[in-house]
């Protein structure tokens, strides 16, 4: 299979491809079983787990954006792709976009990557699987892509898959700002304040951000500047933005990975398109021309549209698994 994309003929345009996907399939159903995972500081993660009833099954992660969870299109299409290829596969939500508020104030971000490493910890010690493998969208691909620099050869993952990722941060918050006449910005904000303000009575005492000053806020940048940084240590925006990119982190990816980006992306800069020279010779660089932003489709028939990345990841995961034998 090839992995370099092509788009459909009738969804050329870069914010088609990132808008109407989620309205393509909108009774798609994926059974799943719910767990709560306590983590060592006292909080949990929901996972949604997905099973093949298969024994000795491989097993494969799968991490949502921004504000996203498992009602999210393109998590639930990749979980039920992977199940149907023959993968146990669990989708792991980031702090706070579970069905409960999770319990300290500190949420997610872009660059942590502690509640992955932890869940990595946890499955191989529970299940032993035979192979382990993870594919991240968007914010949950840079947190992939950064983990897998930072851990190099500890990676405990047999293969990835990173799609559509921010790998860098500052410039592409710009460009959500402005793209789309400001509708991406504010239909993320609205978003992060919604799920930020069903736990403000933590985040307040943390932070000292009241009610009205987080309800007033109406730039990403600036969210990120008075509440995302803050919450987690950083300084501000700018360094909350350095620090978490995980462009820098490329290089020193020992991990087989694909690198699955559009070039066309509405919602991330030019400086965040992958290159060859800024990836390891582990990766795999699947650039095309269009796609949007967690788009990808393709095929001739509007009536019949086709989810490439739910061909893409599991043929490569797949090949990953032949070449193991």
């Amino acid at each position: 299979m090839s992995y370099q994309f092509e788009s459909a003929w009738w969804m050329s345009n870069r914010h088609a491809q990132t808008i109407l996907p989620r309205f393509f399939r909108p009774f798609q159903r994926v059974d799943v079983e719910y767990e709560e995972l306590t983590t060592p500081d006292g909080d949990f993660l929901e996972l949604a787990w997905s099973r093949t009833g298969k024994k000795d099954s491989p097993l494969a992660i799968v991490l949502h954006g921004l504000e996203g969870n498992l009602d999210s299109f393109y998590a639930k299409g990749m979980l039920k792709a992977l199940t149907q290829q023959g993968f146990d596969t669990v989708l792991m939500h980031f702090r706070n976009c579970s069905r409960l508020p999770n319990r300290l104030p500190r949420a997610y971000h872009s660059g942590e990557t502690g509640d992955l490493q932890f869940l990595i910890q946890t499955l191989k010690a529970r299940l032993n699987p035979s192979s382990l493998f993870a594919v991240g969208f968007s914010l949950g691909g840079n947190v992939l892509a950064k983990y897998l620099g930072e851990q190099g050869k500890q990676s405990n993952l047999s293969g990835a898959a990173v799609v559509s990722a921010p790998h860098h941060l500052s410039s592409s918050c710009q460009v959500i700002r402005k793209s789309c006449f400001g509708l991406y910005q504010k239909y993320l904000l609205d978003r992060l304040k919604k799920s930020s303000a069903r736990k403000y009575p933590q985040i307040g005492e943390a932070i000292k951000l009241n009610k009205q000053e987080l309800a007033d806020i109406n730039d990403l940048w600036q969210f990120d500047n008075q509440l995302t940084a803050p919450l987690h240590g950083f300084e501000g925006a700018e360094d909350y933005y350095a620090q978490a990119s995980a462009q820098p982190f490329l290089k020193h990816i020992a991990t087989p990975t694909l690198l699955i980006h559009a070039e066309d992306d509405p919602m991330l800069s030019f400086e965040a398109v992958p290159k060859a020279e800024q990836v390891s010779d582990q990766v795999t660089l699947a650039v095309s021309k269009k796609g949007g932003h967690v788009g990808f489709i393709g095929g001739k028939n509007p009536f019949k549209p086709e989810f490439w990345l739910e061909k893409a990841v599991p043929h490569y995961f797949q090949s990953l698994l032949k070449g193991q034998k």
